[in-house]
């Protein structure tokens, strides 16, 4: 394995984990913060998309929950990756968290669209503040995590 591919592979390493702590931060803030703010229930996207695009299919109350949650972190794990691959280019802080958010958000937006599980044009402005805050905190604690924790050498 060559330097590069070491390098590139480490960051990849980092962002998944700050990815999925980044996931937790923003779990955090949804239960303790914004749902009792809103009085939003909880949501089942990420089950939804599991169940759309994996041959997975939750068959209770508690399975539903646990794909939702195993989901919900897979995913922001993919959002650590986009992360590590910017900072491998060179991009770091604001600017890499900002670049990364609009980059993956507007990915999510639109895959989720395609298959059918977002209607954002039917979407009021509180549903598009809960759903860009949230995961603007996810972005942003994932950014932070990356660069102060796990790789502090460079920030």
């Amino acid at each position: 394995m060559t330097l590069a591919t070491q390098s590139t592979v480490t960051n990849v390493g980092r962002g998944i984990a700050a990815g999925v702590a980044g996931t937790a931060v923003m779990t955090a803030f949804q239960k303790l913060v914004e749902m009792p703010v809103t009085g939003r229930a909880d949501s089942y996207a990420p089950a939804d998309f599991a169940e759309r695009v994996l041959p997975v299919r939750a068959t209770s109350a508690k399975a539903r929950k646990q794909l939702n949650y195993a989901t919900h972190f897979a995913l922001g794990g993919m959002w650590g990756t986009a992360y590590g691959l910017a900072a491998r280019a060179g991009l770091r802080g604001q600017t890499a968290v900002n670049v990364v958010f609009a980059t993956v958000y507007t990915g999510d937006l639109l895959l989720n669209t395609a298959l059918g599980l977002y209607r954002p044009t039917r979407w009021s402005a509180r549903d598009w503040i809960v759903d860009l805050v949230d995961k603007y905190v996810q972005a942003q604690a994932t950014g932070l995590i990356f660069d102060r924790l796990l790789d502090p050498r460079t920030s």
